[in-house]
């Protein structure tokens, strides 16, 4: 079993890799393009998770504002993600993501452009009608952290009549959440969950992020652009965020030794990060080089991607960046595959 340690890694890992890849659509192609990103992925997401969710949650019989309000407060409380929630009525109930922003974490708010930040709620919160048969049913939003207003916050809101897709979405910055008690605050039997148990579903959160982002980059981009975009970003957050997780680890970083030892500890981090995915790994040394193997790519499984290979390689800049964090005088050659019995791929770790 993989150790609560290597589940927090994983949902480090992908949590950065989502703000990034948005920062670096944002800086690189422009803002246009990183609302569109957005929008078709919250959208696919939506498509994907709320209906289900609402009958895994045990609140599809609830009305509808204050399902959907409930929904947000529920399923975001199970990746980690702090939020309030207040029912006023059967036809108006709120939702609120206090800061720290999950998604935007640490500086990185401070490049997001509102418009960015308002294609999270066009994508998701305004088709929860839509998908509900419920014309009437839409979303009001009262401020985004991205805005300097204290969380994102809004509430859904039955008008009774059909809503023109316009006003689905809208925003009313002089009206306010009123106050909420954390205390009283509705709760699942997740609250009691041991600490592993969390941290295997944030992990599964934050997966669920980078399972949207392959294809959806791909089919908004191409697959030649969608690689250089996400590769680009997964080496600097391998780069960034490997001593963290290593030191999480109880492992090294920044050896400087470039020896076999080295590839050993290298191969015992990405074996622990990969295993705390849910993916099957064996390690072997042979011939001075330590080579890691993977059978099967459960994180894509399900996925209809336009290049599978594209794909593959983008996400495995993570774990060259990661590799060059660890120990820069070490070589990691990857080698991969897929065909009609699924995917095979292999590590080989050794010294320059």
């Amino acid at each position: 079993m993989a150790s609560t340690a290597a589940y927090r890694a994983v949902g480090t890992l992908y949590n950065a890799l989502m703000t990034a890849l948005v920062l670096g659509l944002v800086s690189r192609r422009g803002s246009d393009t990183a609302r569109e990103y957005i929008f078709r992925h919250f959208r696919r997401q939506h498509l994907e998770k709320f209906l289900p969710g609402l009958q895994k949650l045990g609140i599809a019989g609830e009305k509808d504002a204050p399902a959907c309000a409930l929904y947000h407060y529920h399923s975001n409380a199970l990746g980690g993600v702090k939020t309030g929630y207040l029912s006023e009525s059967d036809t108006k109930a709120w939702v609120r993501y206090p800061p720290p922003r999950w998604m935007w974490k640490g500086t990185a708010i401070a490049a997001v452009p509102h418009e960015v930040s308002a294609a999270f709620l066009h994508g998701w919160h305004g088709h929860n009608g839509v998908s509900l048969k419920n014309p009437g049913l839409g979303f009001v939003c009262t401020g985004m952290t991205v805005d300097g207003k204290p969380g994102l916050e809004g509430y859904y809101c039955d008008y009774g009549r059909p809503l023109k897709e316009e006003e689905r979405v809208r925003f009313a910055y002089d009206e306010e959440m009123p106050r909420i008690d954390w205390k009283t605050q509705p709760r699942l039997e997740t609250a009691n969950w041991p600490e592993e148990r969390r941290l295997r579903t944030f992990r599964s959160y934050a997966m669920g992020y980078v399972q949207t982002m392959l294809p959806v980059l791909q089919d908004l981009l191409g697959a030649k652009d969608a690689q250089t975009e996400m590769g680009r970003v997964a080496r600097l957050v391998g780069l960034q965020f490997h001593e963290e997780t290593a030191r999480d680890l109880d492992l090294p970083t920044d050896v400087e030794t470039g020896d076999l030892e080295s590839a050993r500890l290298f191969a015992r981090w990405l074996a622990a990060i990969l295993a705390a995915e849910g993916e099957e790994v064996v390690t072997e040394e042979k011939d001075g080089a330590v080579t890691l193997r993977m059978e099967g790519w459960k994180l894509a499984r399900e996925l209809q991607l336009a290049d599978p290979l594209a794909g593959f390689d983008a996400w495995n800049e993570l774990w060259l960046g990661a590799a060059g964090a660890h120990d820069r005088f070490l070589k990691v050659e990857t080698s991969r595959s897929y065909g009609d019995e699924g995917w095979q791929a292999a590590w080989r770790i050794a010294p320059r």
